[in-house]
């Protein structure tokens, strides 16, 4: 099969033959249609995260087609569509999988970083963590919900209570949060790259009743903020955009370094919380949700063979909406 390999953080992609794996017990092969192209996938190749396996083929926004069942897989069929995710396995054993925390999960396998990913041809995971993709959408459009969206909607919910939302970081998981909590009644005030004037604009295209610059303050006292950008110096000023009593969730899996920032800015029960990778049930969720909405995921089709072109449009914010690979 065709695939697209990391041979060293820091390294561009390897447009390669590869051996064209077979499911295990437990486990399917999907035949790839589409593959998301996510900021995770930028901090794998870029190195911000360390020890991938080796070589590596990169893709957590996986959306295929059952091409064959391992032993024991009962859950789907051949040519059944389904999803892959960013998390491909837990052990099941440890404190946080039992008190049902699996997205903590002390020995966990995640999809496009220890285990081959959906830059490719096909791709092999565990059919536990697989998931049946609601009709309505195409393979293209229905790819970015299984990371932009999950992550997206699990930082929304660690928001909740809420009725103004500021999003920080316009990008593929904002433009879903946007629509989702936009059902869910809320007001929703968009911050972008200073300047940005494209981003601000597609940010009001989905409804938000603001949109402007990082370094602005919104027109009132804000009930909760997510940050997508990983970008630190953003955390003082979403905790000064907030109300007393807010939350500012960290909606991304890295982050550069967060500055020295005076008590004020947290006092008054101000709170900071991060989002770490996602569980079955948020899957579960959310892939029932998203027709309700319904969600409309705003997508570029590239050709896998152009996953370094993607990769660099994806890190110089050169986007609307969000990226996908077609094999």
């Amino acid at each position: 099969m065709k695939a697209m390999l990391l041979d060293a953080p820091g390294a561009p992609l390897r447009f390669a033959e590869a051996e064209r794996p077979e499911p295990g017990p437990s486990q399917v092969r999907v035949k790839v249609a589409a593959c998301g192209v996510c900021r995770t996938d930028l901090h794998v190749v870029d190195g911000d995260l360390e020890n991938p396996k080796r070589p590596i083929i990169p893709g957590h926004e996986i959306v295929g087609r059952v091409d064959k069942v391992g032993a024991g897989v009962t859950r789907f069929s051949r040519g059944d569509r389904v999803g892959v995710p960013w998390l491909g396995h837990t052990c099941g054993v440890c404190p946080y999988c039992r008190e049902g925390h699996e997205n903590l999960c002390d020995a966990p396998g995640f999809t496009g970083y220890q285990i081959d990913g959906g830059y490719a041809e096909y791709a092999v995971a565990d059919a536990d963590y697989c998931f049946p993709i609601p009709d309505g959408l195409g393979d293209v459009e229905a790819a970015p919900l299984l990371c932009a969206g999950l992550i997206g909607y699990r930082a929304l919910s660690m928001a909740e209570p809420c009725a103004t939302l500021g999003v920080y970081g316009f990008g593929a998981a904002a433009h879903i949060v946007a629509q989702v909590a936009r059902h869910k009644g809320m007001k929703v005030y968009a911050f972008t790259r200073p300047g940005d004037q494209t981003a601000q604009d597609f940010a009001r295209e989905l409804g938000a009743v603001w949109a402007g610059g990082s370094d602005e303050r919104p027109p009132e006292p804000l009930d909760a903020a997510i940050i997508f950008a990983p970008v630190g110096p953003l955390v003082p000023l979403a905790l000064e955009a907030v109300r007393k009593g807010g939350t500012v969730v960290l909606g991304g899996i890295y982050m550069s370094e967060i500055p020295a920032m005076p008590y004020r800015l947290l006092w008054e029960e101000r709170v900071v919380r991060s989002v770490a990778n996602l569980t079955r049930k948020d899957a579960e969720d959310f892939l029932a949700l998203a027709p309700q909405v319904p969600v409309r995921t705003h997508t570029t089709a590239m050709p896998l063979s152009e996953a370094n072109e993607a990769l660099a449009r994806l890190r110089s914010g050169d986007l609307t909406g969000a990226l996908v690979l077609v094999p």
